[in-house]
């Protein structure tokens, strides 16, 4: 083989494990995820324990939820907590925050796991891991 045609295989395989990386990225199939949002994360617990989420499910203080005012039902989001750099990974089953400013509820079980049950809030990154049940909207799709 000659070096130009090695040359534009080389190219060629590079270009194919890139775009196959993007498509990775892009349907949020890696564990990971994808930037979606910055903002503030605030957490719920005992006042709710047992009472009716908005997507009909019982809520479970010590699961692995979480509220979001958009993001599909059953949506898997990793949520970064920028002051210590801790993940936890949670399942969209609420909505809410309705407080200006926050951008996801946790559970009191996920709360605990970043480190924001004293201070009840943190400044935190959404990652969006697997979306759930609808579809994104435009502010909120990987960036």
């Amino acid at each position: 083989m000659n070096q130009r045609f090695l040359k534009k295989l080389l190219i060629l395989s590079v270009l194919i494990v890139y775009l196959a990386s993007c498509d990775l990225i892009s349907s949020n199939n890696n564990e990971e995820g994808c930037f979606i949002q910055t903002g503030i994360a605030s957490w719920y617990g005992e006042d709710y324990h047992g009472s009716l989420t908005a997507n009909g499910e019982i809520y479970d203080m010590e699961s692995m939820t979480a509220a979001h005012k958009r993001l599909p039902f059953n949506s898997i989001v990793r949520v970064k907590n920028l002051e210590n750099g801790v993940n936890v990974i949670v399942r969209i089953n609420n909505r809410g925050p309705f407080v200006e400013g926050r951008v996801i509820d946790l559970s009191r079980k996920a709360a605990r796991e970043i480190g924001i049950i004293t201070e009840g809030l943190a400044d935190v990154d959404l990652y969006l891991i697997e979306k759930g049940e609808g579809e994104i909207p435009d502010d909120l799709k990987c960036m």
